[in-house]
């Protein structure tokens, strides 16, 4: 039997294809093939299936699901029920990315190796079992999951067959194609350097810098960096008028090119600074260019997101803590926390690039949240982090989460790295990505506190001070406003409640409109009932935020949150919350306190917080009160004269 994953999810018996029915009958059969034989949990099913809201009948249809496929399958291949999941076993059945791994991996090798034919048939072999886009007839999710790193090594695949060819001299028959993919990845810098290589070989020297000085502007518009290592050596070679120097042809005997006489030894040499200029190893795992004494020297990886630069503005305390325990804290690593909009990742990405010539072993990042918010899996984040760090990791540990923290912790040791790990989520998942000892620093963000996991050192973001956020507001509008209008930007700021989400998206909002006053959009923030509304401009909305934040959070929290809203947005204490709960003090201060951990109340210490004389208290963020008293779900309604009391009468508010 063969099982195809590399396109469409098929399975075919002795060439005659078999009727798989459905969507999500699919969806299990691709789940199952890639975990290769390790159980997939339910959950993890239910989440592929039904984006985390499974049915009432969730196991009986699981159950339907897998029987179908039985039926279809067996005896081939075998569907276990293995608690908490299932598991399948294929046999001796083909199964095409295991097929494709097999011919990548040699290919590779083959390439290392200098033997160019081989290596070409190999690659092409492996390029030709892809049948059109992959998973196309699975469910979203699991598609958006697990297409892009398979994307990313077909892309791989595809430069690594490309070499072989510029090797072999077959530069004028590959022009075009690389014409093509340049312009459907043109931020894959190695395959413009080939395409650069394939030009200035074809006598088109002005259209090869031409592709270089695309591919330059390309970058700065879209990642803000300059042109890596494979590309500026590609140009260099290019203006000293030596990417005509390939590697001689015919070395496919299998014999390394080492064994070959000193003259062809010395071409391969000259051609071994062109191949790597023309074809050098990118970031995402491609095999390294073959080595000569003209090859530049590996750069170390730098995978931070552009930082704002002087457009950030405040956080001046929380940065010089950060600076303060990037260089003397034990162990040097950091969680900081916050509400969704607080601007943990920019202030984490900013005091990153700020500490670059502290570690010159480079800087890694990583958002650990997939696009449905679901956290990723360990081990897709760790062969990418080895592969920035210039090691491909063996086919046999890509899928071994043990071996991979192995082989990630022993190339980390001893070097001086920062590791930004953006969106955690959980302990589990965080844990296997922190590199070890003294040298290496972590910054980690996240809503909910994972101390088990990074240490004492945490930093909670709250919301910005007035004057900050009049500065954050100034400079997206520019002084000449705010100062014609103090009063107005004062009531402003009010509104967006030191969130930087939202003063960012009224600064917008204003500068797209420079025939608005800031009176205004202060006038249409000052109604509560559509204020989150008028929050947004484009991707920075607000609403759109805290509901992604919120939806991934428990029923139990979201409950919690809707009932304790009643007590409004002053301070309130744990015995107001037992009120409204009907709950003992101390369980309720706990079931607050879990809230507080998870960034959706503020602790504060004020007095006269709402039952009580003085001492801790909490209180929700403005903006999070108006989301949740919002959301239709039933809360107590407060009784009328006394703040600290509830009547136990709900209310559906929609």
């Amino acid at each position: 039997m063969d099982l195809q994953l590399l396109g469409p999810v098929e399975a075919t018996r002795d060439g005659a294809r078999i009727a798989l029915s459905g969507t999500k009958t699919h969806t299990v059969l691709a789940a199952l093939l890639l975990a290769r034989g390790r159980v997939v949990p339910d959950t993890r099913l239910s989440r592929l299936l039904w984006d985390g809201r499974p049915p009432v009948t969730m196991n009986a249809q699981l159950h339907t699901y897998v029987s179908r496929l039985r039926k279809l399958l067996e005896p081939e291949v075998v569907l276990e029920r293995r608690s908490p999941g299932y598991a399948i076993r294929t046999g001796e059945s083909r199964l095409d990315i295991v097929e494709y791994e097999r011919l990548d991996r040699l290919g590779r090798q083959a390439l290392q190796e200098r033997r160019y034919g081989e290596a070409g048939t190999l690659l092409r072999d492996a390029l030709d079992l892809w049948q059109g886009p992959m998973l196309v007839n699975v469910s979203e999710h699991l598609a958006q999951e697990e297409v892009p790193q398979w994307e990313e090594g077909r892309a791989a695949t595809l430069e690594n067959r490309i070499e072989a060819d510029l090797a072999l001299g077959r530069h004028q028959q590959i022009v075009a194609e690389l014409t093509r993919l340049v312009a459907d990845f043109p931020l894959r810098e190695r395959m413009r350097a080939q395409l650069m290589t394939a030009l200035y070989r074809c006598g088109r020297q002005a259209d090869a810098l031409h592709v270089f000085h695309e591919g330059r502007s390309v970058l700065a518009e879209e990642l803000g960096v300059e042109p890596g290592n494979g590309l500026k050596a590609a140009h260099e070679a290019l203006l000293r008028a030596t990417l005509d120097l390939a590697p001689a042809p015919g070395t496919d005997s299998g014999t390394p090119a080492a064994n070959g006489s000193g003259a062809a030894r010395a071409r391969r040499g000259a051609g071994g600074a062109s191949a790597s200029a023309s074809g050098s190893a990118s970031a995402s795992g491609s095999a390294n260019a073959p080595a000569s004494a003209a090859a530049p020297a590996e750069m170390p990886p730098f995978m931070l997101p552009p930082d704002t630069g002087v457009a950030f503005t405040g956080r001046t305390r929380e940065l010089a803590a950060l600076r303060r325990l990037l260089a003397t804290a034990e162990p040097r690593r950091c969680l900081i926390t916050g509400m969704a909009g607080m601007g943990k990742t920019a202030l984490a990405v900013h005091a990153a690039h700020a500490a670059r010539a502290d570690f010159p072993d480079g800087q890694l990042y990583a958002d650990l949240a997939g696009p449905d918010g679901a956290p990723k899996d360990p081990r897709a984040v760790l062969v990418r982090f080895l592969r920035a760090l210039g090691q491909e990791p063996p086919e046999s540990a890509v899928h071994d989460l043990e071996e991979l923290v192995r082989i990630y912790r022993t190339r980390t040791a001893g070097r001086r790295l920062l590791v930004l790990l953006d969106n955690a989520a959980d302990s589990a998942g965080l844990a296997p990505l922190l590199p070890p000892g003294p040298h290496c620093a972590t910054l980690v963000t996240g809503h909910v506190h994972l101390a088990a996991a990074t240490g004492p050192h945490a930093l909670a973001l709250g919301p910005m001070s007035r004057d900050e956020s009049l500065d954050l507001l100034t400079k997206a509008i520019g002084s000449a406003r705010t100062t014609a209008e103090p009063a107005a930007a004062e009531r402003l700021v009010d509104a967006c409640a030191g969130l930087p989400l939202a003063l960012r998206a009224a600064g917008a909002r204003l500068a797209s409109r420079p025939h608005w006053s800031v009176a205004r959009l202060a006038q249409r923030l000052a109604d509560e009932r559509t204020r989150l509304e008028e929050l947004s401009f484009g991707e920075l909305d607000v609403a759109a935020s805290l509901a992604g934040w919120l939806r991934r959070t428990d029923t139990e929290s979201l409950e919690l949150l809707a009932r304790l809203s009643v007590l409004g947005g002053l301070p309130f204490s744990a015995a107001s919350a037992a009120t409204v709960l009907g709950l003992p003090v101390r369980r309720a201060e706990d079931l607050v306190e879990g809230l507080v951990d998870g960034s959706f109340l503020e602790p504060v210490r004020a007095p006269g917080a709402l039952g009580a004389a003085a001492g801790d208290g909490f209180r929700f963020h403005p903006l999070v009160l108006l989301h949740v008293q919002a959301l239709p779900v039933e809360r107590p309604v407060r009784a009328a004269g006394s703040p600290a009391a509830a009547r136990r009468v709900t209310q559906v508010t929609s």
